[in-house]
């Protein structure tokens, strides 16, 4: 039993760390718990001072190592999302993917975690943008460290994503009358500063986004894990209208938390000066349930319905330049730090 998790121990000998086959650890992590399965069993300490071990907590510890297992087991480290011959019906295949198992286990976490009290507290704690300045290119260039859990296309960093998205939009809508959209495509996912900065979990920060205080729909990705989110258990809140009505407007309803959201009040908060297609764009282009799959319409106005086809026209770029050839950063630059001071102030409130 014991080997499964950390190889064989030798007849005799002290399953201590001396004797731990780090050929079956796939990380520090599982390495952790898999001594401490151990020392449940033996009895011995890990820290060499004679004390005893902590206990396992049973359940909650087993299904963190199989999940960190699944994780590594699922990445190949050969992969290359860099592929100019892929095909649109190939992107968002959540079944037959090297990242299977990493994104599956972020949506479980995402589903059971994303209730309407959540999202309240979280826009709570995040809404007035009080906790630092700086930047909008240097806030970028911390993307450069981020690597989205949810996305099974690309293993790239976020910056990189952001050019591929930027320069995919700048090839079809070249002119400076469309300099905001380019601009658009590079900062459309500068609300993972959430997680890159603010260290907050992946399952709050990235992935498709939806409302909360409705029923959840069956068309939102790995729908199957909303059976444990608790607001499926309130009357209320698991009415296909919710808490809303009908044609209320997006704007006046709680999506799941992310970094959608939080780019959006970036934007409106720093007084960019970012057209109204822009913001959409950035406030909904995770919100997969709406404008690939046609859902939640019961809950839109006239301006969100205005606003769709240029949500699903960003989608082309966000989505399919993710297997583009890298950009030359270097190059680059100059070009779009000219678009950040044109629509944005040099301090910004994050």
């Amino acid at each position: 039993w014991v080997s499964g998790f950390a190889g064989r121990v030798p007849e005799g000998a002290s399953p201590g760390l001396s004797h731990f086959n780090s050929t079956f650890c796939y990380s520090w992590g599982l390495r952790e718990v898999a001594m401490r399965i151990i020392e449940k069993k033996t009895g011995e300490a890990s820290n060499g001072h004679g004390q005893a071990a902590q206990p396992l907590k049973s359940a909650e510890e087993w299904q963190s190592y199989k999940e960190e297992k699944a994780k590594m087991d699922s990445e190949d480290p050969n992969w290359d999302p860099v592929n100019p011959e892929k095909k649109e019906e190939e992107f968002r295949n959540y079944s037959d993917n090297p990242r299977y198992e990493r994104v599956r286990n972020f949506y479980r976490q995402n589903h059971v975690n994303q209730t309407y009290d959540f999202v309240v507290k979280m826009k709570k704690k995040y809404g007035k943008l009080s906790r630092m300045e700086m930047g909008l290119w240097e806030a970028l260039e911390l993307l450069d460290t981020f690597v989205d859990d949810s996305d099974p296309d690309t293993n790239l960093s976020q910056l990189m994503h952001a050019l591929q998205t930027a320069e995919a939009v700048r090839a079809k809508y070249p002119g400076e009358e469309f300099d905001w959209y380019h601009l658009t495509g590079l900062i459309h996912d500068m609300g993972k500063f959430l997680g890159c900065v603010y260290k907050e979990e992946q399952w709050c920060v990235v992935g498709d986004t939806f409302p909360v205080g409705c029923k959840f729909s069956d068309k939102i990705e790995f729908a199957e894990f909303f059976k444990h989110n608790k607001d499926i258990n309130d009357t209320k809140l698991s009415s296909k209208l919710g808490i809303y009505k009908e044609g209320c407007g997006l704007s006046n309803v709680l999506m799941s938390y992310g970094h959608d959201e939080y780019m959006y009040q970036v934007c409106v908060q720093n007084n960019c000066k970012l057209p109204l297609q822009a913001l959409y764009m950035i406030r909904f282009h995770s919100f997969y349930p709406w404008h690939k799959e046609g859902e939640y319409m019961h809950l839109c106005d006239k301006q969100d319905l205005a606003m769709l086809k240029w949500v699903k026209d960003f989608n082309q770029f966000d989505l399919y330049s993710k297997a583009d050839e890298l950009p030359n950063k270097k190059e680059l630059i100059q070009y779009y730090k000219g678009l950040v001071k044109k629509y944005f102030p040099e301090k910004m409130k994050w």
